[in-house]
């Protein structure tokens, strides 16, 4: 388990809901990965994501699919890419991400709460 940190703490990390409205390879990227477009609705628009995903996905099965990422980290730049949210997943037993889901529709740009 990680160091306890405060509620206050917590409520500082700014997560929302999104959805992927493009999905390209990235094959400048020195581990394999996928760039997301991320629609956050009127209040954040549209960012970009560098995703380590493709073990379990695929461009294709990316578009129209909902996702959360941390949205108040600074940009940090990946390769040719500036990568402006943080897509949030899981590992899975052999170490490949599996994305965070939500299992019912919510408006792009809601907050974690």
């Amino acid at each position: 388990m990680s160091e306890t940190i405060s509620f206050e703490d917590f409520l500082k990390v700014d997560i929302r809901t999104g959805t992927v409205v493009e999905a390209r390879p990235f094959p400048e990227a020195r581990k394999p990965a996928i760039i997301l477009l991320i629609d956050f609705g009127p209040e954040l628009g549209i960012k970009k994501s560098s995703a380590q995903i493709t073990v379990h996905y695929s461009p294709e099965d990316l578009v129209g699919r909902q996702v959360m990422a941390v949205v108040n980290f600074p940009p940090r730049q990946i390769g040719p890419l500036k990568s402006e949210v943080l897509t949030l997943g899981f590992e899975d037993e052999n170490g490949a991400i599996v994305l965070a889901a939500i299992d019912k529709a919510v408006p792009d740009g809601r907050k974690l709460m």
